[in-house]
């Protein structure tokens, strides 16, 4: 009798370890660790006309346009591209829109390229548009996968008026962003950035709850980051070795997020990508073979290094002016930490409470040979495809 007790708590254990697994990898586990689709918008006011830039990473333009990819290689070609320009133009046209007092402007492509986001490929559309009038209101609507109800699609937004300079991030259901160029054509007013309701602030402007909801967005989509996490918390240990790898882990990927953001580190992606996805490897079979843990807190400082790198990513493409790096930066971390944060609280009293059944050291052992699986399955996909 107590032998089937242990086999069903056992079962359940391992239910609910394979259930936090598959929801942190749903539907990505044959794409990638990292989901989240980004385009990049810049505006630009002149006296004459005005710039428009979107960029679109090519992943996200293959799978949402049906036989783009015409070969089916995965990858967007130069003559693709032509037979496609029709198309292209006026699915961002339609998508992406530009209104000037409540009216939608109407504009013309100037070119349709590839392009470089750090490692990233994407597709740039330039397009141009009239120049607006001092007191006139700007706003620029994206509804590129409106149907979605929980898309990660974000759209970074940069905007030069004179020499000023805003920026904020649209994501979730609500993407609008409105300016109000004033009469002296030397500053701008940030009034909205995702939804109806929010307040404006005048001059040189960054919307600092967006890189926090970004910085929220990007953990959330950052399965192998979470994956991790979960590895150096599944193995027994004292709550003040517990809280020794979190705040480890939180102090080195601070470090070199600014670092990398900053533009004083860089690394090739598939590189940082790789050793993320080695980290998690090592951290699961450390959980297996390792009788007593030990120096975990100095090893998760060492990988949280490369994870702060991972981390930077979304913000070096989007190329944030200096005067306001500061605010950007420290928002987008804390709101990854708050994640963390809430992770943690809700998974360690669960882990825990498991410790002290006896089952447990095979709940550890097939959660961190399940850990180890991905962690390989995303380390040959970085390394060779």
């Amino acid at each position: 009798m107590p032998a089937r007790k242990n086999r069903s708590n056992l079962l359940k254990s391992l239910i609910f370890i394979v259930i936090f697994l598959i929801s942190m990898t749903s539907s990505q586990l044959t794409a990638s660790a990292h989901p989240l689709s980004a385009s990049y918008t810049t505006v630009t006011f002149d006296k004459d006309k005005t710039d428009f830039s979107f960029s679109l990473d090519v992943i996200s333009i293959i799978e949402s346009m049906d036989n783009v990819d015409m070969n089916g290689n995965g990858i967007l070609e130069e003559n693709e591209i032509e037979s496609n320009k029709h198309r292209l133009e006026e699915w961002i046209e339609d998508s992406v829109i530009l209104e000037m007092n409540d009216q939608q402007q109407a504009p013309e492509l100037q070119d349709l390229f590839l392009d470089k986001k750090g490692d990233k490929e994407v597709l740039t559309w330039n397009f141009t548009y009239p120049a607006f009038e001092p007191g006139q209101t700007i706003a620029i609507n994206d509804g590129l996968y409106s149907q979605a109800t929980s898309s990660p699609y974000v759209n970074l937004i940069t905007a030069h008026n004179g020499n000023q300079t805003s920026e904020t991030v649209m994501q979730g259901k609500d993407r609008t962003w409105t300016m109000l160029l004033t009469e002296d054509q030397q500053e701008q007013q940030l009034s909205s950035s995702t939804n109806s309701s929010s307040s404006g602030n005048s001059g040189s402007s960054s919307d600092w709850f967006s890189f926090f909801k970004l910085g929220m967005n990007h953990i959330l989509t950052g399965y192998d980051h979470l994956l991790f996490l979960f590895a150096l918390l599944l193995r027994k240990q004292t709550l003040k070795q517990y809280a020794a790898i979190i705040t480890a882990f939180t102090l080195a990927h601070s470090i070199t997020l600014t670092l990398a953001v900053l533009g004083w580190i860089s690394l090739p992606s598939r590189v940082v990508e790789s050793v993320i996805a080695l980290s998690i490897c090592y951290v699961a079979l450390e959980n297996i073979f390792r009788k007593e843990i030990r120096l975990r807190a100095l090893i998760t400082f060492l990988f949280g290094l490369i994870h702060g790198i991972g981390f930077a990513d979304i913000l070096q493409e989007m190329n944030l002016p200096k005067a306001h790096l500061a605010v950007d930066l420290v928002s987008f971390n804390v709101g990854i930490e708050f994640i963390q944060l809430c992770i943690v609280i809700v998974l360690l009293p669960v882990l825990i409470f498991l410790q002290k059944r006896n089952f447990y050291k095979p709940v550890i052992a097939y959660g961190s040979w399940l850990i180890t699986a991905l962690g390989a399955f995303w380390l040959v996909e970085r390394l060779f495809f």
